[in-house]
């Protein structure tokens, strides 16, 4: 296996955002593309050419799958062929994001689909042999935890199930997927580097009632992974809870005797949305039934630190940070990069080994909501006023203007113009130039990571 992550000198990455997600028409949702909505399908010279003039050395890319699967056995390589073939032509190496939370309108249950598994394995290892050389870094479904979460627990994306048993129903598919398209893929090209890519999740009781529910909650965070890799045997501590929610214990037994050949971890941390407080809702009252909500907290870097411990301790991969960014003006966005890199450094000089940092997204992006006419559908609190503000920007179940729904979270800002959204260079990006500049003019190693603080 030879891949650049391994030669000892932290990787600075950037990701550019690739929800993918196109419902069959019975499900009555809009499609939420995010190389259209933020103009990168127009403007994606100047967004690869951007990365690599800031000092990244690899990027992160969407493989769009509702659109290179058009159908059963047959692939369209032609968007992906010119994309991947320029940053690369670029110098960039390429992290291939084959799932970002939609399958193709084909797959008639999605994630839930019975032909689901077979598919994203086929998708999987065409992709590989035709990249072979070319893009040799995959990553076989972005974040686990999340698209279940929005398919199958909450309703929100296709198969839009709901419940406990709804997201083990999506669970065990997306397990099943990672490792069959792992597999894939390795029969396709013996070089290629799984990275394995999942959100961090941290959970704390706002009070002493909700104790059980954050730790079943801080469970739940590694399950998908756990089950990916064959980690779930009957003396796991949820196994008893995936079968009263519909897991048989033979199908769990096949995943224990198929596992997924993971390389690298990837893991997605946002401090700002990644740790969430766990409190009584506010309109329960005594008598109730005593629901809870989940509100996001910021527990800056030492958030990060637990979360890439707790990754590391449990699977014993190396590392990638995969995603890591903040949502605010353009001095926090860069103390957030200051802080988190230098975190990273500390984290190297006491033994985790983490091969790349990536800020995710390259710039901003649209959010979510709106492609439900500006629906809250985040997992945490939107302000009212916030919310408010977004649903006044259009009159119609489908909004126009973009700018009320763009999170501010990018090395790079957009800007409406016209009707056209353009790039904006940041403090955080002058930072990330810096700092990758360092690291390529000292060499440094993951033992030698003082081009860090800059």
């Amino acid at each position: 296996m030879t891949t650049p992550f391994t030669t000892g000198r932290l990787a600075w990455t950037l990701g550019i955002e690739d929800t993918c997600v196109y419902p069959p028409d019975r499900y009555g949702m809009f499609t939420l593309d995010e190389h259209a909505l933020t103009d990168h399908d127009d403007r994606w010279r100047d967004d690869i050419r951007a990365a690599r003039d800031l000092g990244a050395t690899a990027i992160r890319y969407g493989a769009s799958w509702p659109l290179a699967h058009p159908a059963p056995g047959r692939f369209d390589w032609a968007m992906l062929d010119e994309r991947l073939g320029f940053a690369t032509e670029l110098g960039l190496d390429v992290i291939a994001d084959l799932v970002h939370y939609g399958t193709p309108r084909w797959l008639e249950q999605a994630f839930a689909d019975d032909g689901y598994v077979d598919a994203v394995a086929a998708f999987a290892g065409a992709f590989a042999e035709h990249f072979r050389g070319a893009v040799d870094h995959i990553t076989p479904l972005n974040e686990p935890l999340t698209t279940a979460s929005f398919s199958g627990l909450r309703g929100v994306w296709p198969p839009a199930l709901t419940g406990w048993d709804g997201w083990t129903t999506v669970t065990l598919n997306i397990a099943e997927g990672i490792a069959e398209a792992s597999a894939a893929v390795k029969a396709s090209n013996p070089d290629a580097v799984i990275v394995h890519v999942e959100a961090a999740s941290l959970y704390t009781a706002g009070s002493a009632e909700h104790d059980g529910e954050a730790a079943q909650l801080s469970r739940v965070g590694f399950l998908p992974t756990d089950l990916a890799v064959g980690r779930v045997d009957d003396t796991h501590p949820l196994h008893a809870w995936l079968v009263r929610h519909g897991a048989s214990p033979a199908r769990l037994d096949a995943l224990r005797a198929r596992p997924a050949g993971i390389d690298i971890m990837g893991v997605n941390y946002y401090p700002d949305l990644s740790p969430r407080r766990i409190t009584a809702h506010p309109d329960s009252h005594e008598g109730s039934a005593g629901e809870s909500i989940q509100l996001a907290h910021n527990l800056w870097t030492d958030g990060l630190e637990t979360s890439i411990r707790a990754f590391s301790t449990r699977y014993g991969l190396p590392i990638m940070i995969t995603e890591t960014s903040i949502e605010g003006d353009d001095e926090l966005r860069r103390s957030w990069l200051h802080d988190s890199a230098n975190a990273v450094r500390e984290l190297i000089s006491g033994g985790v080994d983490i091969r790349a940092f990536t800020w995710w997204p390259f710039f901003d992006f649209v959010d979510w909501s709106y492609a439900s006419g500006g629906a809250n559908i985040e997992e945490f609190e939107i302000p009212a006023d916030v919310l408010a503000a977004r649903l006044a920007a259009h009159d119609g179940p489908r909004p126009v203007p973009r700018e009320p729904f763009l999170r501010r979270m990018g090395l790079m800002g957009l800007d409406e113009r016209d009707g056209a959204l353009v790039l904006r260079r940041t403090a955080a990006a002058d930072e990330f130039a810096k700092i990758a500049a360092a690291t390529a003019r000292t060499g440094s190693t993951s033992t030698e990571t003082e081009a860090v603080d800059v």
